[in-house]
């Protein structure tokens, strides 16, 4: 069995530390969208370099939807964490999910993950310094000391990693300097909120240089748990990065590393429902909480590093190695029900880690351009929690009754890929590529059902006594795939491309690490239910997207306007559904346990379209030096379930839809510099844009979203030598209400007046999760 959560306090040296991040915005600059950008600048015609394809091309070059917001631009809006760049890109769903504080949930047309347990991947591929995250714990990334944040749109298995099936995300921390250089940053705000960071770099040689930064962020709650007093929803994280950079010319090494710890209070929900046991009332403010649970701390610890190398081996041939490793442990209360009462109590650790390596050999000639390689990861993800069912009918005769819940899932994956660009004609160009995957998923799931309470996981010499072994379950599986990508792109000038892609994505299998092999059914009719019938039970397939993508891309008016336009037609095959359900085992009528329950039981057709730009409207006209640039996006998905089997085996396609997926997504956004006391005042104003959406699959009107905006503004001096900056920032302007996750174990309340009833346990579970209320900061920047 994997050892249990312990404290870890290993610093990493080596993260990456940021360039100044004062420089004055240039048109090509304040783009914030559309580009998968390197920042590099062709310097015949100002074009802004890209490496999607995993080599440098021209934008215009990338038959693909890109969206990179830069880390310069991300910090002028004050934006602090990874999940506030989807109100920028279209048809994204970025959010932090249910009951944690730094575990993302994130979609991408359509396509994504919302169950972070250990057994399931993530359908989009988040990235740091091009080493992929296997699990969505700590990946709510805060933005600090960043280059820029790319986001990839469609699958994206031919070059990027594993499990890219709705697209990738990657999170580039920013060269050293050349020169020695020390930066301090700082934020303070409403609800007590106080950041530092501080950036250091210098070089050592005329090839080698180091830089570290270290980050204190911290703010006060939204809310309050009025039961045991903490804050809901506050801050408390320590962090660093560094890095180490060699450069003699043929020979370029990076090796970078990162750290943070998590200690903010666990973020619980807000009851949506009175309590269906002891009659609660529905407190006023949302961010408030009655959570009882308190017997394990809320804590996040990750840190991890990576190893870049490029060797030139001529002016056509590179070759690079990639190397990485993570780790994160964590612990956390999650209080189902959001009551002082042990109804639905789960106290959670999660463990993480892996190792991977990616080779590649590029190549670049006259005609012929593109990459091979190879790739493999080994990780290890390990999860353990108490259900404590102490409120069921089960009460008398099975005091504190507990669903413990081991799970143990070691994913060995390999890969090798392809992908190559050549140009027919001066304006016509074909790619080919493809990706050969082998995953290999080793899942240990042990279920016990203990009386008297928590287990001895979470209390030391625990009175509470296993009564019933309901899994133990040791299996394996290997899936494989070999996924292609195709495109023609026409560029009758530089300043125009029209492409036709085709690719496919690829997400693996596994099994369901809470499902119950004694509740397996004998699946082979041969009147056993044996370990295969109990294997067949537990695994869930590999779900597959096929997808077809028309777009235009363009830079106008002497480079003053760049658009990209993209609609996309997608099949997606043998969707994963996972999810529980509550059992009865004593036969009293009342759930007094769970299962999961995983299948492939759904088909689906994602269409839409993507309007991307961005504009130099005015220059000069309010003195040399002055400019109005405006950005905007656009997206509208058409997602509908063709086939979605039930666990009665009935096809509820038209009951069902796509979860945490908004069918119009969009911001305009604007930036006005105007030269003041020797330097430049942006006034920087976003709205974006979100229509309806649901939680689940299954419709519910208490958790649904209805369609809301969002309206931020900064104003930001910079002066022009790039010695300091200050800015003021307002978030959610007009302290818009909105949910963005929730627990649902209650059925009816549904026409208004029918009663609820509880699925699992007897007060029902009915509980949202908030996005962050109207916020006020000032931030300040000092450079040396």
């Amino acid at each position: 069995m994997k050892r249990m959560f312990t404290s870890r306090a290993l610093l990493l040296a080596g993260c990456a530390c940021f360039a100044n991040l004062a420089a004055p915005v240039t048109a090509q600059d304040a783009v914030e969208g559309d580009v998968e950008a390197s920042q590099a600048q062709d310097e015949n015609d100002n074009r802004i370099i890209v490496t999607a394809r995993r080599r440098e091309e021209t934008i215009l070059d990338v038959p693909l939807s890109v969206t990179a917001l830069s880390g310069e631009n991300l910090v002028k809006q004050g934006v602090q964490d990874l999940t506030q760049v989807g109100q920028q890109v279209p048809n994204i769903t970025l959010e932090v999910s249910r009951g944690t504080n730094t575990t993302l949930t994130a979609f991408i047309r359509g396509v994504g993950q919302q169950d972070p347990v250990a057994g399931f991947e993530a359908g989009v591929g988040l990235y740091i310094d091009d080493v992929y995250l296997n699990r969505p714990q700590a990946a709510v990334l805060d933005i600090y000391n960043v280059e820029r944040i790319e986001v990839l749109r469609g699958p994206q298995g031919t070059l990027y990693g594993r499990n890219t099936i709705g697209g990738a995300i990657k999170y580039v921390t920013a060269a050293l300097p050349d020169e020695t250089s020390v930066s301090v940053r700082g934020a303070y705000g409403s609800f007590d909120q106080a950041d530092l960071i501080v950036t250091a770099s210098t070089p050592i040689t005329d090839t080698l240089k180091i830089g570290a930064s270290g980050a204190r962020l911290s703010r006060g709650g939204f809310g309050e748990n009025i039961v045991t007093g903490a804050d809901n929803y506050n801050k408390d994280i320590w962090a660093a990065r560094g890095t180490l950079e060699f450069d003699n010319g043929p020979v370029s090494i990076r090796l970078s590393g990162d750290y943070v710890l998590d200690e903010s209070e666990a973020r619980q929900g807000h009851r949506l429902i009175p309590g269906q046991l002891t009659g609660a009332p529905v407190l006023d403010d949302v961010f408030d909480t009655r959570a009882g649970l308190d017997i394990v701390d809320q804590e996040v610890e990750a840190y991890g590093g990576a190893l870049n190398i490029a060797f030139e081996v001529s002016d056509k041939i590179t070759l690079k190695s990639i190397t990485g490793y993570r780790e994160d442990s964590s612990t956390t209360p999650i209080d189902f029900d959001s009551l002082p009462s042990g109804d639905l109590d789960v106290p959670a650790i999660y463990e993480n880690d892996q190792f991977s390596q990616e080779l590649q050999l590029l190549y670049e000639g006259d005609r012929l351009s593109g990459v091979v390689g190879a790739y493999y990861l080994n990780a290890s993800a390990f999860t353990a929690f108490d259900v404590l069912l102490e409120n069921t009918g089960a009460l008398i005769s099975l005091p504190g009754l507990n669903a413990q819940t081991l799970g143990d899932v070691d994913t060995e994956t390999w890969s090798i890929f392809g992908d190559f660009t050549y140009d027919l004609t001066d304006t016509i160009s074909v790619s080919l590529g493809g990706r050969y995957t082998n995953d290999k998923r080793t899942s240990q799931v042990l279920r016990t059902t203990f009386i008297g309470g928590f287990s001895d996981l979470f209390i030391p010499d625990s009175p509470a006594v296993p009564i019933a072994v309901t899994s133990d379950f040791n299996g394996s599986e290997t899936f494989d795939d070999f996924n292609p990508r195709a495109s023609i792109s026409w560029q009758p000038t530089r300043d125009h491309n029209v492409y036709f892609t085709y690719s496919q994505g690829f997400k693996g299998g596994g099994f369901d690490p809470r499902g119950q092999t004694s509740a397996a059914p004998d699946l082979d009719g041969d009147g056993d239910v044996d370990f295969d019938d109990q294997f067949e039970f537990l695994r869930f397939e590999p779900e597959t997207v096929d997808s077809f993508e028309l777009g235009y891309k363009a830079s106008l008016l002497d480079n003053r306007l760049n658009i990209a336009i993209a609609g996309f037609l997608s099949q997606y095959d043998d969707v994963q559904i996972p999810g529980s359900v509550g059992v009865d085992t004593d036969g009293d009528g009342i759930n007094d346990t769970f299962t999961g329950i995983t299948s492939n039981a759904a088909s689906a057709d994602v269409n839409g379209f993507e309007f991307e730009g961005n504009a130099l409207v005015g220059k000069d006209f309010l003195g040399q030096g002055s400019r109005f640039t405006i950005n905007w996006s656009l997206g509208y998905l058409d997602a509908e379930f063709n086939e979605f089997i039930d666990a009665f085996g009935n096809d509820v396609a038209d009951q069902r839809v796509f979860q945490n997926t908004p069918d119009i997504t969009g911001h305009m956004g604007f930036n006005l510099g105007v030269p003041a006391a020797d330097g430049v005042v942006d006034f920087i104003g976003l709205v974006s844009f979100r229509s309806d959406a649901s939680q689940f699959e299954t419709p519910n009107a208490f958790l649904d979203q209805d369609g809301f905006e969002l309206v931020d503004f900064s104003i930001v001096y910079t002066d022009d030598q790039d010695r300091f900056s200050v800015g003021g920032h307002v978030k959610n302007l007009f302290d818009v209400e909105y949910i963005v996750a929730g627990y649902n174990f209650v059925a009816g309340g549904t026409p208004p007046g029918t009663p609820f009833v509880p699925t699992l346990g007897l007060e029902g579970t009915l509980t949202g999760f908030y996005g962050d209320p109207r916020r006020f900061f000032v931030t300040a920047q000092v450079n040396f």
